[in-house]
């Protein structure tokens, strides 16, 4: 994970430069008004988030409406399928993540669209990464007291994650296999039910993304016990990484911009320029931040890479545990 980061984050002073003499671009492409966001998870979520932050610079700076708009259901798919079904009849971008692009075309027997074919890659926006975490009350504080207590107790080894299918999910097999002991990983509908039987002790460990951790940790419902980044989450004031605890295991997802493939290329290229431009000013960079969506700023070049890399990294893990999807 950590390259394809340092490599895009390394220029954003230089890229602000640039673009404050003005963007490479002979001519800015006619959008549809109003120009759509479709975010396949609900309002207030991580990724809702992060595309109404983006939605608000676009329709500034592209002088038509954006409109944000929430298509839910089975875990981004529902949104993925109206976008191909939408091709290039209006502007659309829909604001998608590695389990749609990644992971459903993996563990999906049939599919309704094709990630490699359907769509294109506009602007990845943030990383993030994940926290193992226990209840505050849980005897357990370190990452060596939960190996140990794996090892004393392997058929208790239950990991909560927020959906069957997702990056935690397969995370959580990475843990296992470090760990020595297979783990039962129970996928919940949703962060909020995980945590709440990780609150209550019917679970003992969960896994879930940072930002969705950090305030159940702040406010001592949970114990984050390390996190899976390169380096400390600044959010977590004294909360290892994986690696510095002795685990070598890194790891983490992104959420991206997409449009349709039938989608004029002059506006997707233009998009992911502007949209990196966006992400590389240091107010919209703060932003992000403060929500603990570590942002990134990369055009389609870039984040065509980054997908690709990331597939590289986790389709052996996936094919390995052998989960399927029966729909």
């Amino acid at each position: 994970m950590t390259h394809w980061l340092k490599k895009i984050a390394i220029p954003l002073v230089a890229s602000s430069i640039l673009w404050q003499a003005g963007p490479a671009l002979a001519q800015t492409p006619s959008f549809s008004n109003p120009f759509y966001i479709t975010v396949g998870y609900s309002p207030g979520g991580a990724s809702d988030r992060a595309a109404r932050f983006v939605a608000d610079q676009l329709q500034e700076r592209l002088k038509v409406n954006v409109v944000v708009e929430n298509r839910t259901g089975a875990g981004g798919r529902i949104a993925a399928q109206y976008l191909k079904n939408q091709g290039a009849s209006k502007d659309i971008m829909i604001m998608a993540n590695p389990a749609t692009m990644v992971i459903a075309p993996l563990v999906i027997n049939q599919l309704s669209y094709d990630p490699a074919v359907d769509f294109k890659p506009v602007s990845v926006i943030t990383d993030y990464t994940f926290g193992v975490a226990v209840a505050a009350d849980s005897p357990l504080k370190t990452m060596d007291d939960l190996m140990q207590w794996v090892k004393d107790h392997p058929n208790d080894f239950n990991v909560a994650v927020p959906a069957s299918g997702s990056l935690p999910h397969f995370f959580a097999l990475m843990l296992a296999e470090k760990s020595g002991v297979d783990a039962e990983v129970i996928g919940y509908r949703g962060s909020a039910p995980a945590l709440n039987d990780l609150i209550g002790g019917t679970i003992p460990v969960a896994i879930d993304t940072i930002d969705v951790l950090t305030p159940q940790h702040k406010g001592g419902r949970v114990r984050v016990l390390a996190t899976s980044g390169p380096e400390p989450d600044p959010n977590l004031d004294g909360v290892p990484t994986l690696q510095k605890s002795g685990l070598d295991i890194q790891a983490a997802g992104w959420n991206a911009f997409y449009m349709s493939a039938e989608a004029d290329e002059a506006k997707v290229t233009y998009l992911g320029d502007l949209i990196k431009d966006i992400m590389s000013q240091p107010e919209i960079q703060e932003r992000f931040k403060n929500s603990d969506l570590p942002p990134v700023a990369a055009d389609r070049a870039e984040s065509t890479d980054i997908v690709e890399e990331f597939k590289q990294l986790w389709t052996p893990i996936i094919q390995a545990s052998g989960y399927k999807v029966n729909e």
